[in-house]
């Protein structure tokens, strides 16, 4: 048995080989950037007005000044400004030659003769200068960006319309056990509905993974046999659920050695998930969950997700924040570490939920977050900042 550190040490260290496409900035959201991007215009790409006004002197405000010409955004000015003068610009337009400052039109007066009079005691030039947010050829989205809403923005306005980003690595989910139905099925004596392949399908979807469900793999090596191969040409990440503890019907480690898995881990000193096992084949990867529900959720955000997001050329840091404790917390048992489902209160504190363990899988239903409790810890005090991993 290793520790939890040890196991996501093995992951985070194990080769990956992430593979390249380009794609549409429509299809980017949600992928990880495979090159760095450069501007290629400067950001403004001229003295644009920032705000609807006038185009002026600064050394002859408050004026008056006469109107040369009116100048929308998109059209450019034809007239220089020279003293006395000012133009009427819109915002975003271009600022004439001459001009150093913008005043706000509605801090100006009209005189009797058409003329412009300030009538501030101060103002600030309203013009962003050309390049003063991006020169041409400056970096603008570095190579392993988790690409968001904003990204895309950036790289429309410096013209990358078709980013090159890694691959999705495919997800192969495949049940194992004799009990299980799938959730549309009404149970018989003895069996359960198949929660874990649905639930570890919408974690992969959430993080925009593509999903192969092979399906449920009955008690015994053929079957688990022929589902893994299935799953193995299918998939760059296999997840099997059940069949990986001590029991009698429980083949999976074995018919792993079978297919030429080279095992790294098969047992973490953590709670819930303790016979959780990976392994490679080749530049393919294979998790044995346990085949309760919380263990295998559990454990596809703590490991799975790391590995997942490796294969997509991505450094993964999970959202977390530090937050007091609501009340005290003991537990009996220290030997393991735990994981356990938390609720974020109104008041901004942390407050553990009611959990039977890992077949509880309704303690997540209200839950906000999963907080750690390191092994040889059976104490927490009520107001004790702790770190929470945000689902």
């Amino acid at each position: 048995m290793i520790t939890f550190e040890e196991a996501l040490a093995i992951i985070d260290n194990i080769r990956v080989n992430p593979l390249v496409e380009q794609v549409g900035l429509e299809l980017a959201v949600g992928r990880v950037l495979a090159e760095d991007v450069f501007s290629d215009v400067e950001m403004p790409p001229f003295n644009k007005a920032a705000v609807d006004g006038y185009a002026c002197r600064r050394e002859e405000l408050p004026g008056p000044f006469s109107i040369l010409e009116v100048v929308p955004a998109g059209v450019l000015p034809i007239h220089p400004v020279g003293p006395g003068q000012c133009s009427k610009i819109m915002t975003g337009a271009m600022v004439p030659e001459g001009a150093d400052t913008m005043i706000m039109v509605e801090y100006t007066e009209t005189l009797e003769d058409g003329r412009i009079l300030f009538l501030n005691e101060k103002t600030s030039s309203n013009i962003a200068w050309r390049a003063e947010d991006v020169k041409s050829g400056q970096l603008v989205v570095q190579q392993g960006t988790l690409l968001k809403a904003h990204h895309i923005g950036i790289m429309a306005a410096v013209g990358c319309g078709e980013p090159l980003v890694y691959k999705f690595p495919v997800i192969g989910i495949i049940s194992t056990g004799d009990e299980l139905v799938e959730p549309w099925v009404k149970p018989g004596p003895g069996q359960i509905r198949n929660s874990n392949a649905h639930q570890l399908m919408a974690q992969a979807r959430a993080i925009d993974l593509p999903v192969e469900y092979i399906g449920i793999a009955s008690d015994s090596p053929e079957s688990t046999r022929e589902m893994m191969t299935d799953g193995f040409n299918r998939c760059d990440i296999l997840l099997l659920t059940g069949g990986v503890s001590m029991g009698d019907f429980d083949y999976v480690p074995e018919v792993m050695q079978e297919l030429g898995v080279e095992i790294l881990f098969k047992s973490i000193a953590v709670q819930p998930g303790r016979p959780t096992i990976f392994g490679t084949r080749g530049e393919k990867f294979l998790f044995g969950l346990p085949g309760n529900p919380v263990s295998s959720f559990v454990q596809f955000e703590l490991l799975v997700k790391q590995l997942a997001f490796r294969m997509m050329g991505h450094s993964y840091t999970p959202q977390m924040v530090k937050l007091p404790m609501s009340a005290d917390f003991h537990r009996k048992k220290a030997e393991r570490k735990s994981f356990l489902p938390v609720r974020i209160t109104s008041d901004g504190k942390i407050e553990t939920l009611d959990y039977h363990g890992s077949a509880h899988l309704h303690a997540y239903e209200g839950a906000d977050g999963i907080l750690s409790i390191e092994i040889g810890e059976t104490h927490i005090k009520a107001g004790e900042l702790r770190d929470v991993r945000q689902l």
